[in-house]
């Protein structure tokens, strides 16, 4: 059966509110997640782009902005092509921590309702589970290097 979400979790050892500005500041989630840069609207129904070299730009829509707890994202499976109804899933990135630490949430949702075989929905489910270990992984190491400001 395909899963419809996907759930990985993380500590860091950084103030929720640096933490949030990892994640939804384009600058810094085009360094850990995109390798190529990224730009954020950061309110609902804003652009996200998120840019990889080897893969291209993908394109998602702002859901949801809770300061500093949740941001969510619906983005497109395909790189230049619209975040629509059966291309797209969302992401959440839910916040949890206090003045030294944050646990950083990632739910990626939405694989049963793509226009793909289950075949196809499952395979990509299992690579986007591998990928947000190794992306939180990423997160983690860059939260180590940028957690406190100069």
């Amino acid at each position: 059966m395909v899963p419809d979400r996907i759930e990985r979790e993380i500590d860091i050892e950084a103030p929720i509110d640096r933490v949030w500005s990892l994640v939804t500041q384009g600058e810094h989630l085009g360094t850990w997640f995109g390798d190529a840069g990224a730009s954020v609207d950061l309110r609902v129904g804003g652009a996200v782009v998120l840019t990889w070299a080897k893969y291209g730009s993908y394109r998602g829509i702002v859901e949801k902005v809770e300061r500093p707890r949740l941001f969510s994202v619906r983005w497109s499976r395909k790189p230049d092509m619209e975040p629509v109804p059966g291309s797209s899933t969302l992401v959440e990135f839910i916040l949890t921590g206090d003045a030294n630490r944050t646990r950083v949430k990632v739910v990626e949702s939405g694989w049963r309702e793509l226009n793909l075989s289950d075949d196809e929905r499952s395979k990509a489910a299992d690579e986007n589970r591998n990928g947000w270990i190794q992306e939180l992984d990423e997160l983690q190491a860059y939260a180590q290097k940028v957690a406190t400001p100069a």
